[in-house]
């Protein structure tokens, strides 16, 4: 397979792209579920990603760090191929001791927590990058410690993550990806599994991460953290990107109908009377 990895000619496009996403399909069996995906990250930018079950988010965002292999077209992260190493234009599929040291570079956080039961939360932060890494406990546990700090949750060092809040198993699980010192961070609907009220601890962590420059991408239904944080918004729909602009545009005045029905559902949901 033969890709086109020259830097795209789009206004958003530069020499800063750290992440970029050429022409990706991704199907399952006879059901294409990504359609000729085309996307660029520039570093410390902001993505918000929005779009109906289906649309093809989290295909997209596993795709990144290759959960999921594409059925065609190519991530490159960091200028690298994930996944692929390109010569002569063409794409050999790497070791999986490659594809970890390249995922290592793609933090990311998933609607469930995903926390080792039987580690505590410090031995959590510290299992990758000493496994995977190669790294010194001792050095880790000191990054771990601030990390954990950080996120509010210092104190917790040497529980298990039964003890902890959904909430507080999300911040943890944002610590264990930073730990990693990841290039970009994905989320892939962070606070879909929490309660209401634990919502916005977990926000506010991201709302700081955004502040500290953090390239982010991040698989949302919340509209107020699009709006408030997201440098650019996506808007999904049937495998393709069918928006995309600053969230003035996208979430105030969308020129996609599939966009504005979206928007209008959610909304509704919003208003809808509690039974």
């Amino acid at each position: 397979m033969s890709i086109d990895t020259t830097p795209s000619t789009t206004p958003q496009a530069g020499r800063d792209a750290i992440v970029r996403i050429v022409g990706l399909t991704k199907s399952f069996g006879s059901l294409q579920v990504l359609k000729s995906v085309n996307l660029e990250v520039r570093r410390g930018q902001v993505v918000c990603i929005l779009g109906r079950s289906g649309s093809g988010k989290s295909t997209m965002l596993r795709c990144i760090n290759h959960l999921e292999k594409p059925s065609s077209g190519a991530v490159i992260v960091n200028g690298e191929v994930v996944g692929y190493k390109l010569r002569h234009d063409k794409l050999h599929e790497l070791k999986p001791n490659e594809i970890a040291r390249q995922r290592a570079q793609t933090g990311m956080v998933f609607q469930a927590f995903n926390m080792f039961p039987h580690l505590t939360v410090l031995e959590n932060l510290m299992e990758a990058p000493v496994r995977v890494l190669g790294r010194r406990p001792e050095e880790v546990r000191s990054e771990a410690m601030e990390l954990l700090k950080s996120v509010g949750l210092a104190d917790r060092a040497d529980q298990y993550p039964s003890t902890l809040s959904g909430g507080q198993q999300q911040r943890v699980a944002i610590a264990r990806a930073l730990v990693m010192k990841p290039s970009v961070m994905l989320f892939d609907e962070p606070t879909s599994a929490l309660d209401p009220e634990l919502v916005g601890e977990v926000l506010e962590v991201m709302k700081a991460l955004a502040r500290s420059g953090m390239t982010m991408i991040v698989v949302t239904h919340e509209i107020g953290f699009a709006r408030s944080v997201a440098d650019e918004v996506v808007f999904m729909a049937d495998g393709q990107v069918a928006e995309q602009g600053p969230p003035s545009q996208v979430i105030d005045n969308p020129q996609a109908e599939a966009t504005r029905i979206f928007l209008r559902s959610l909304s509704e949901r919003r208003d809808a009377p509690v039974q």
